[in-house]
């Protein structure tokens, strides 16, 4: 059964504290972790646990795809953690256990590559771009990025640090436009919780949320956006304790039909 975690658990800071580190990373952990380590029995067939540690923005089409996965690999367990991707590489890089890393930009999977982290070269497997998300209806008559600049308007961003955020300041610096939020948030689908729930009036995500809010909230595309596309590498991780299963996962990532659930989501081709 695909089991999906909303952020990763992140390894306690010790010094000299070795047991009290040890004592956290078995907790990050999920149950039935006895099962992690199998890649596969002797008639090499896979079976265990793969954790996948995912950005926000993949969680839907990411969701999909672990049913597809589990459903042709009787036997395997798919464990989603989805959250910002800063905030992933940095609990793969501080030991919480995980098996594939699929990040929103080079730059966060950078962080993992030069920790030495990552089994292979990543591969891009989607791209995405920006849209601005707004009331149902759009009430406020929103039609362009300078738009979200005018006073009274309620917008919410990305925190710089994650992929969504540093793109849409991309956007913004583009244009030559200065946007003060009222909040930046963590993740993507933070940010447009917070349009959903009528607590800001914009916010700039990406496409694919939009498109997963369905009638929750309107779309506005806007030209800047192409100047801020972001690129999706994705990587077995070196520390996977369940290799075998960890490359399928990625081949199916990248497969026809892989890529046809992800285009269906929004996302565009690498």
């Amino acid at each position: 059964m695909t089991r999906s975690v909303r952020r990763p658990c992140r390894m306690m800071k010790a010094t000299g504290a070795g047991a009290a580190a040890l004592l956290s990373l078995s907790a990050c952990s999920s149950s039935g972790s006895d099962s992690a380590a199998d890649s596969g029995s002797a008639s090499g067939e896979l079976s265990g646990q793969v954790t996948v540690f995912a950005a926000a923005s993949l969680k839907e089409s990411f969701t999909k795809l672990g049913k597809v996965f589990e459903k042709q690999h009787p036997g395997t367990e798919v464990t989603l953690s989805f959250g910002g991707s800063d905030a992933l590489a940095a609990g793969i890089t501080g030991g919480a256990p995980a098996d594939v890393f699929a990040s929103a930009s080079p730059r966060t999977m950078k962080v993992v590559t030069d920790a030495g982290d990552a089994s292979g070269t990543p591969v891009t497997f989607v791209r995405n771009r920006l849209e601005i998300a707004t009331l149902p209806g759009n009430p406020d008559e929103i039609a362009s990025l300078k738009d979200l600049t005018g006073p009274g308007l309620k917008v919410v961003l990305c925190d710089k640090s994650v992929p969504c955020g540093a793109a849409a300041h991309k956007a913004l610096d583009s244009s030559g436009l200065k946007l003060t939020p009222v909040s930046y948030e963590e993740d993507v689908k933070s940010a447009l919780n917070k349009v959903v729930l009528k607590e800001a009036d914009a916010a700039v995500v990406y496409r694919t949320d939009v498109k997963a809010a369905g009638d929750k909230v309107a779309g506005v595309e806007f030209p800047e956006s192409a100047d801020a596309v972001n690129d999706y590498p994705i990587t077995v991780l070196k520390e996977s304790r369940n290799a075998g299963a960890a490359k399928a996962f990625v081949a199916l990532v990248r497969s026809a039909e892989g890529q046809k659930v992800l285009a269906e989501a929004g996302f565009l081709k690498p």
